[in-house]
């Protein structure tokens, strides 16, 4: 008998789009620099919904704004998912 490849969990694709988003987050800003964040990953039917929110008291050393990393953030971990399942 062949193994099968089995997807993801609903928690491990929740698990891993989360981290993607918030190792973007993190790598952007200093920890003292965020005022406050949320990352809510929703996984059902197949189908992902990623919403990042970010209180920051100063832009990036490199000039980016919040919201710029926030879509960055979304595009991280929706990528992770992707290749989680091998797309």
């Amino acid at each position: 008998m062949g193994t099968e490849a089995t997807d993801p969990s609903a928690e491990t694709v929740v698990q891993t789009a989360s981290e993607a988003a918030e190792d973007v987050l993190f790598s952007a800003y200093k920890q003292s620099a965020v005022r406050d964040y949320d990352v809510t990953v929703v996984f059902e039917d197949g189908i992902l919904e990623v919403d990042v929110y970010l209180n920051v008291s100063e832009e990036t050393d490199d000039g980016r704004s919040p919201e710029t990393v926030t879509e960055q953030a979304v595009e991280a971990a929706e990528a992770a998912v992707d290749d989680l399942f091998g797309v």
